[in-house]
């Protein structure tokens, strides 16, 4: 009787042990089975997203082979992803070698941005693109491969040989500007002297005065002239360099030498100034403007005073031109920049409206921002910013 009851006993411990197993068994089941629907999910997801793109992306690994594209790659070369996985990646391009050390460059700084190269189709086709890549990890954190994106910029590329196109019509717009209109202006300017020389006397003061107008306004129309060539010539021809804007100042400084003198400013400029990128007779031309401005719209109550500073900020140098002039009501901040604009009184200094618009125009050229704050009767401060270039030290003389 006993034996029987432990064979019972034994039986029934059997029986719930394997229950427990299997239970066990159909839960780590169930468990395997969701994490292989949501890797499954996950991978169809991740692929809708790849395929959905219309920019050629692929996945190259570290010895260069291509190991998954997207079909916009198989449009913009003409090859199945059949063929494409599993060669080299270099070869699709104009240039192979180029891009190969575009792959080698991702691979060894972990990300290469707007590279650019040349997708040849197999029909001879050629795209233009810039790629963006950026190395990829397994769980390990080692580096499995590079995933690259190609942003097309034909269309880009033919609305820039456009501008360019435009850019060469207003240069040569601004020539004739300069010569043609010119010329017969002179002859103009040339005639009204002789008549004013030599029938001055005979008229009387209100013929005079309107002579004078026609006058004064065919020189203005001149200067008008030669202020727009200068604008449009802003930027053209100089070389980006690291330039000293101590350097830059101390010359616009001695070209304002006489006018400085003459209406008694005082300029003080930080003894050491940052070192930016930028064309050196173009940043003079910046800070002479601003200069002369500060001297031409002074106050009648007091001495000028330009003080002429930098700060360093994350990424720029801010830069600053202040003085105690006549300033600038708030409402006309926004105008100070733009071409032949002039916020001044009809019958106070006279300028072109010109030479912020030409500072504007340098200062954006090299990746900065210029703005105004100013307050009747206080004073204006100009505000410049310069991108701190990578290698430039942090000041210079």
């Amino acid at each position: 009787m006993v034996e029987w009851r432990r064979r019972i006993v034994l039986k029934l411990l059997v029986f719930i042990v394997f229950a427990a197993l299997s239970v066990a068994l159909f839960k780590e089941y169930g468990r395997r089975q969701i994490a292989r629907e949501a890797v499954h999910k996950a991978s169809l997801y991740a692929r809708s997203l790849i395929e959905a793109s219309l920019d050629p992306l692929v996945t190259i690994s570290p010895d260069g082979k291509i190991t998954d594209v997207n079909l916009a790659t198989e449009r913009a070369t003409g090859v199945s992803r059949e063929l494409l996985i599993g060669s080299d990646f270099f070869t699709y391009f104009t240039e192979p070698e180029n891009a190969r050390a575009g792959y080698q460059k991702a691979f060894a700084e972990g990300q290469v941005t707007d590279y650019p190269l040349a997708i040849r189709h197999v029909s001879g086709r050629v795209t233009d693109v810039l790629y963006n890549a950026a190395v990829y990890r397994n769980a390990e954190g080692a580096v499995d491969g590079v995933f690259a994106a190609a942003r097309d910029i034909t269309e880009r590329k033919a609305i820039s040989e456009k501008l360019l196109a435009v850019n060469s019509e207003l240069e040569q717009f601004a020539y004739v500007a300069s010569h043609d209109l010119r010329q017969p202006l002179r002859m103009v300017t040339s005639y009204l002297g002789i008549i004013e020389k030599n029938v001055g006397p005979q008229l009387n003061d209100d013929l005079k005065k309107y002579l004078g107008f026609v006058v004064e306004g065919a020189k203005r129309m001149d200067r008008l002239i030669v202020a727009l060539l200068d604008y449009s010539r802003t930027g053209k021809y100089g070389e980006s360099i690291l330039v000293p804007l101590g350097e830059a100042i101390a010359d616009a400084l001695q070209n304002l030498a006489v006018a400085i003198r003459e209406s008694g400013a005082k300029v003080s400029v930080t003894e050491k100034m940052p070192v930016v990128f930028g064309d050196k007779t173009d940043l003079m031309r910046v800070f002479q403007n601003l200069i002369s401005n500060a001297i031409i719209y002074r106050s009648p109550d007091r001495p000028c005073q330009i003080e002429i500073g930098w700060s360093r900020q994350t990424d720029d140098y801010l830069v600053w031109v202040k003085d105690n002039g006549i300033g600038i009501e708030p409402e006309q901040h926004a105008r100070v920049f733009l071409i032949f604009q002039r916020l001044v009184p009809k019958n106070g200094p006279d300028g072109s409206g010109i030479g912020l618009a030409v500072c504007k125009k340098i200062v954006e050229q090299q990746g900065g921002k210029i703005w105004i704050e100013s307050e009747v009767g206080k004073g204006s401060a100009f505000f410049l910013t310069f991108p701190v270039p990578p290698t430039s030290p942090e000041a210079g003389h």
